[in-house]
């Protein structure tokens, strides 16, 4: 009878833990959806990494960008995940793949990490996550370092490069802070393709 009632107990938590993670997950940043691999080659590519630049991908999921960056850009790369399942699913392909001495995964909240090292920060977040880390991003990131949104961009910043049809903006620090109109009405104009798509 005891061992039922414990059985029941873990279960119940389990139940709770799982069904409250991706709550967790929408809170702090975004759920979870997955960028296509060309669009992880598409981002990557468009920030003209160099081997052994620092790559720092917010919100890593499954670690296809930061794997990405290690095996077909010589990267070093760290991803950043609140969600333990995806953190543990992420550390044991860079384990199989052979890549824990380029490639590290963070369980945790990315908005409480240092980014400082960072020479690129990849994101696929939402709206909301993007105006809350722009003050943060501006803080910590030296100039010179890239920064690549799938899909949402940063408003107020101008995008050095756009594409329109896979929705990723790069954006350089020391360059995009300053208003460039031209630049901001692509995106603008990228933004309203897209809503009247819908």
């Amino acid at each position: 009878m005891i061992f039922a009632w414990e059985l029941f107990w873990i279960v119940v938590v389990l139940v709770v833990f799982f069904g409250i993670l991706p709550l967790a997950t929408d809170l702090f940043g975004a759920p979870w959806a997955p960028t296509s691999r060309g669009i992880v080659r598409e981002m990557l590519s468009m920030a003209d990494i160099k081997p052994d630049e620092v790559v720092y991908d917010l919100g890593s999921g499954d670690g296809r960008i930061i794997l990405t960056a290690a095996r077909k850009f010589h990267a070093k790369s760290v991803g950043i995940d609140i969600n333990p399942l995806w953190v543990f699913w992420a550390r044991l392909a860079v384990t199989v793949l052979g890549l824990r001495h380029r490639t590290r995964v963070v369980w945790g909240n990315f908005f409480v990490q240092d980014l400082s090292r960072a020479d690129v920060v990849t994101l696929y977040l939402v709206q909301a996550t993007n105006d809350k880390l722009k003050s943060k991003l501006e803080e910590e990131l030296r100039p010179g370092a890239r920064v690549v949104s799938h899909v949402f961009p940063f408003n107020g910043w101008s995008p050095l490069k756009v594409d329109a049809k896979s929705h990723v903006y790069m954006y350089k620090m020391g360059e995009s802070e300053n208003h460039n109109p031209a630049r901001e009405a692509q995106v603008d104009n990228d933004l309203n393709s897209r809503s009247s798509m819908k």
